[in-house]
């Protein structure tokens, strides 16, 4: 049957799926494919490993080469342990606000693209729209490479794309790198009144982060007044740390994670080895001294790929003439950008909603946001008509 939604009504029924990135989100996908359906749309599921989730792709107009990708993940981050004024899962409109988990992150974009499929149907389209949905987004932009290689895979190849991560409706052409590191230091126990005969995992973990911490200000010392990123530097933050077992024992184990967000300029394989290089020369000869299994092991995490300026990118022209918008902007949160850019499409952030509003208690879209969203699709279905 085929059923049309307002881009309210759609964020309604997106937000009432609770797809915490913990749980499934196979219920959204399965609305999504009916929906498209009723439409006559077919629609490609692509599932991860465990057969818990699953991204999806669809195509809407001719199947050629050259047409553009609207991409949006379906997963949010918790509500627990926040302080929430209504309930985060059933959409609450106060005072031109939209309250819920998602409808800023980022559930507003694919309920305006989902509720533009009748008008998208309805057009003389020259080129397709791509409709992208991924999975895993907020644990390390886990789904969308899987969604990517599919989508390439079955073809029409596309040759823009648009992440409708929240930016205001403001064109994002450059994005931080995101890199973890996990670190785990195993030192020698012993009583610590004799602390000379043990190697301390806490203490060597502390001499580790503190040289992450002096890198960080050794690139805020060197920035460039002219970046267009805040901070305009690259940061080497760590987040996470535990170790030890009483205070009168050497530590015999500690761990931290530490969360690096790189300058495209910059290399995460770069910091990486440097960070390793100290180890092996300042840190585990001394440890070893003392006694031989003594280590530090360095894993390495989720790496999500910066989204680099592109000349005369065409993303960037087609997203200009929709908003309108010809600042540059550019956004220190990682977004799954980088992976379409790395699979060669043009690539832009843009979206609506504000990112002060990502993550929070009563997250919130603006209506006014979501009905400039619905009028930058409508701009997009005629820029691809005939």
């Amino acid at each position: 049957m085929t059923v049309r939604y307002s881009p309210k009504e759609m964020l309604a029924r997106l937000v009432a799926f609770p797809t915490v990135s913990s749980r499934t989100n196979l219920d959204l996908i399965a609305f999504v494919e009916d929906y498209l359906a009723g439409h006559g749309v077919p629609s490609v599921r692509v599932p991860d490993a465990t057969g818990e989730k699953a991204g999806l792709h669809a195509i809407i107009g001719p199947r050629v080469d050259g047409g553009v990708v609207l991409s949006a993940h379906t997963d949010v981050v918790p509500v627990e342990g926040q302080a929430w004024s209504c309930d985060p899962f059933t959409l609450t409109e106060r005072d031109g606000r939209l309250y819920g988990r998602g409808t800023c992150d980022m559930k507003g974009f694919a309920a305006l693209m989902l509720a533009a499929v009748p008008e998208m149907l309805a057009a003389p389209l020259a080129r397709p729209i791509h409709l992208a949905l991924s999975y895993d987004e907020e644990v390390g932009c886990l789904g969308a490479p899987h969604v990517i290689r599919a989508m390439l895979a079955d073809g029409p190849r596309p040759d823009r794309v648009i992440v409708g991560e929240p930016s205001s409706l403001k064109v994002v052409t450059a994005q931080k790198g995101t890199g973890l590191l996990r670190v785990t230091v195993k030192g020698h126990s012993v009583h610590s009144s004799q602390w000379d005969r043990g190697v301390s995992a806490v203490a060597t973990a502390a001499r580790l982060i503190a040289w992450l911490d002096d890198r960080t200000r050794e690139n805020q010392a060197a920035a460039s007044p002219d970046s267009p990123f805040d901070p305009p530097f690259t940061t080497l933050h760590c987040g996470l740390v535990e170790g030890g077992t009483a205070s009168n024992i050497v530590a015999s184990l500690c761990r931290f994670t530490t969360d690096i967000r790189w300058l495209p300029e910059d290399s995460f394989d770069a910091w990486q080895a440097r960070f390793e290089d100290f180890v092996d020369t300042q840190i585990r000869p001394g440890m070893r001294r003392i006694h031989l299994d003594a280590d530090v092991i360095v894993e390495r995490g989720s790496v999500v790929p910066p989204l680099r300026p592109e000349s005369d990118g065409m993303a960037e022209a087609l997203a200009r003439r929709l908003t309108g918008d010809n600042a540059h902007h550019a956004v220190v949160y990682g977004t799954e950008a980088g992976q379409f850019q790395d699979a060669g499409l043009s690539t832009v952030v843009c979206g609506p909603g504000s990112i002060d509003q990502a993550h929070q208690p009563d997250e919130f879209i603006d209506t006014a946001q979501l009905a400039a969203g619905a009028r930058i699709m409508s701009r997009l279905v005629e820029a691809l008509s005939t």
